[in-house]
């Protein structure tokens, strides 16, 4: 029962991952979390694994499509890369109940940037190196902290303040999103023989799969609408994972 449960809810991740281009950790958290009740730091790592599989495969249409800004990608990772692996080291030595509360905090804020109305200008144009500086250590802080791989933050960037169009913002997250999170899973190495890995693996399986196809919709389907749908469903998390946290328990 628990292994149809885990490809159902990788089927789900997997389909917002390849629709939307973020989200995949947003979900895999909370999925483990209060679905296979995953301790707090059990559930941020093996959520890496999960999304970094799941980005991997749904980049490749990506590619393909030349939908993918890769110098943008690999920089905002490398940069990422300072705060990541501290954030990683950092994470072990925090309450559980905090590290909770950050994420729902961030669900928050990545549904609110969702909701944010792309810029009407029409033409690409370069990001300077200052704004890729902030947003990579910003991304690789999340990363290491709550598993999260920072599509939410990439995408709205990328849309909004630099004018790339929505389908070489999806691409190129994937793309973020798949170089943060095997980086933070390999920081976590640690407790990895801590987890019982069958879950996540199902999970990964079926999110691989369906993201991979999902990708080659992702530019048929409406994305004002889909960002919309997306925000409303981090919200409602985010209010859950606070309840749970600070009064159901």
């Amino acid at each position: 029962m628990h292994i149809a449960m885990a490809l159902i809810a990788g089927g789900f991740i997997g389909t917002v991952l390849g629709l939307v281009g973020a989200g995949g950790a947003m979900l895999s958290v909370p999925i483990l979390l209060y679905l296979f009740h995953f301790t707090p730091m059990h559930a941020t790592t093996a959520a890496l694994a999960v999304v970094f599989l799941a980005a991997a495969f749904g980049t490749i249409p990506k590619f393909r499509d030349k939908d993918v800004l890769i110098r943008d990608a690999a920089t905002i990772w490398g940069i990422g890369l300072i705060t990541n692996i501290g954030a990683s080291a950092l994470a072990k030595h925090i309450p559980e109940n905090l590290i909770v509360s950050g994420f729902a905090t961030i669900l928050v804020i990545a549904g609110i940037s969702m909701l944010r109305k792309p810029s009407e200008t029409k033409s690409e144009r370069q990001m300077p190196i200052a704004a890729l500086i902030a947003i990579s250590l910003t991304i690789g802080a999340m990363t290491g902290l709550f598993g999260i791989g920072g599509g939410f933050l990439a995408i709205p960037v990328l849309v909004l303040f630099f004018h790339t169009p929505q389908n070489k913002a999806a691409g190129t997250s994937l793309l973020i999103i798949s170089l943060n999170s095997l980086t933070a899973f390999l920081a976590h190495h640690s407790i990895w023989h801590e987890i019982n890995w069958g879950i996540p693996i199902a999970m990964g399986a079926s999110a691989i799969v369906i993201s991979t196809l999902a990708s080659h919709f992702s530019s048929r389907l409406p994305a004002i609408k889909l960002r919309k749908y997306f925000a409303g469903l981090l919200f409602a998390i985010a209010i859950y994972s606070l309840l749970k946290t600070w009064l159901l328990n």
